[in-house]
């Protein structure tokens, strides 16, 4: 494993050029364009940036897309901003055997160890693992994590799908919790309607500018007849509604399932279990599709 320290996140805004190309077909084999696609396994490198501040203005605004309280302490979803360009950087690096377009974001997990004050410094890191099968294609994960002081604090696992000729599933990734638990039989608490300009909003706020979240005309090329909310917005808004619930140290699992097409109406539902946590999901506010499930619980 080779590490390689960036003094700055990277733009975003050059890193999507870069994956819109890496759509291109063959376009990874030109080597000029320095793009991926070149490699026949993803490379063994951990990008760092070792000292990240945090922008108040920025975390104000991130509170008030997702509902999040502005505390003196980050969301547990927010250092997930911080590492999103470094996973960007990967894809879109020669040596990485696709492009980033098309690529599908089907689950994460968080393990926050402490809150994280406003005020640290964060060292953040970002590798990716090996390919493994999925029944739809291959996938893989991305390791993120941000330390202070070298102490780690905050740890999240992305995993990804590329889509492809179908393979078997690995027992890591069966899920036996969540394909035990009935979410649909979860009682709703609240319902929320999300306006057409959500996926711009929080796009603006976390830099996660895929066309997919940004309008009709955008998302409709990649094969979405609406524009899609992120899937990191559903689960921090998921979060921000159990505010008052959330243990400290905790872990958060969550399964993406069907996107949020915008605009639309879904509702909220959960149901606590005592020491064990709560279990939580997001659906369709008229026909119960399932769009997140997910369980939350003491680390």
């Amino acid at each position: 494993m080779s590490e390689r320290i960036l003094q700055a996140p990277p733009k975003l805004l050059g890193l999507y050029g870069k994956a819109v190309l890496g759509g291109i077909p063959g376009a990874g084999r030109i080597p000029f364009l320095g793009i991926g696609g070149r490699s026949a396994e993803i490379p063994e490198t951990t990008l760092i940036v070792p000292e990240t501040t945090i922008e108040v203005e920025r975390l104000a605004d991130y509170c008030r897309v997702c509902g999040f309280t502005l505390r003196d302490t980050l969301p547990v979803t927010y250092p997930h901003m911080l590492a999103f360009p470094l996973q960007m950087s990967l894809i879109t690096e020669e040596d990485f055997p696709f492009g980033g377009i098309g690529l599908v974001h089907i689950a994460n997990s968080i393990t926050q160890h402490r809150p994280i004050k406003i005020g640290e410094a964060l060292e953040i890191r970002v590798n990716a693992t090996p390919l493994r099968p999925h029944p739809k294609g291959q996938q893989f994960d991305f390791i993120s994590e941000a330390r202070v002081g070298g102490d780690l604090v905050w740890g999240s696992v992305s995993t990804t799908l590329r889509r492809g000729s179908a393979g078997s599933q690995s027992a890591d990734d069966r899920g036996e919790a969540f394909d035990a638990t009935d979410f649909s039989a979860l009682p709703a608490a609240a319902e929320w309607r999300l306006d057409p300009g959500l996926g711009r909003r929080y796009g603006a706020v976390s830099g996660d500018r895929n066309p997919i979240h940004i309008s009709e005309w955008t998302a409709k090329p990649l094969g979405f007849p609406k524009a899609i909310a992120h899937g990191m917005w559903t689960k921090a808004r998921c979060l921000a509604a159990l505010e008052g619930r959330l243990p400290d140290p905790l872990v958060v699992e969550v399964r993406f399932k069907r996107p949020i097409l915008l605009p639309g109406r879904v509702s909220f539902a959960s149901s606590a279990r005592g020491d064990d946590g709560t279990v939580f999901a997001v659906r369709d506010a008229r026909r119960g599709t399932p769009h997140l499930e997910g369980f939350l619980r003491p680390a």
